[in-house]
């Protein structure tokens, strides 16, 4: 079930990323609310997650899971560019992430 948190946690983060995007600096209404929702909820859901896993995995998947899929969602809905290097870096934090995991068992 941590696992389960830990992930529905960084897709949060996600989202209250996008959502301050969408904010204009806090100065819309509902994207600022969405935003500071889904934070509360990704901290909540990362702080169950944390009852059995080690920080430093919790911790590093969900920043993980954050930093790619906000990279992602850049691409794919803001039309950010998708350069070479900036994929190869995407795909070396997922590999850290696999590394990591793999390395705590």
């Amino acid at each position: 079930m941590s696992w389960m948190y830990l992930v529905l946690a960084g897709l949060l983060e996600v989202v209250w990323a996008y959502s301050m995007k969408q904010s204009a600096g806090f100065t819309r209404l509902i994207p600022s609310l969405v935003t500071l929702v889904a934070m509360m909820a990704s901290f909540g859901l990362l702080a169950l997650a944390m009852r059995s896993l080690p920080l430093g995995t919790a911790y590093t998947i969900w920043t993980g899971i954050g930093a790619v899929g906000a990279f992602l969602v850049g691409i794919i809905w803001l039309q950010e560019p998708a350069t070479p290097l900036r994929l190869l870096a995407a795909l070396l934090i997922i590999a850290g992430l696999v590394l990591l995991e793999l390395s705590s068992k």
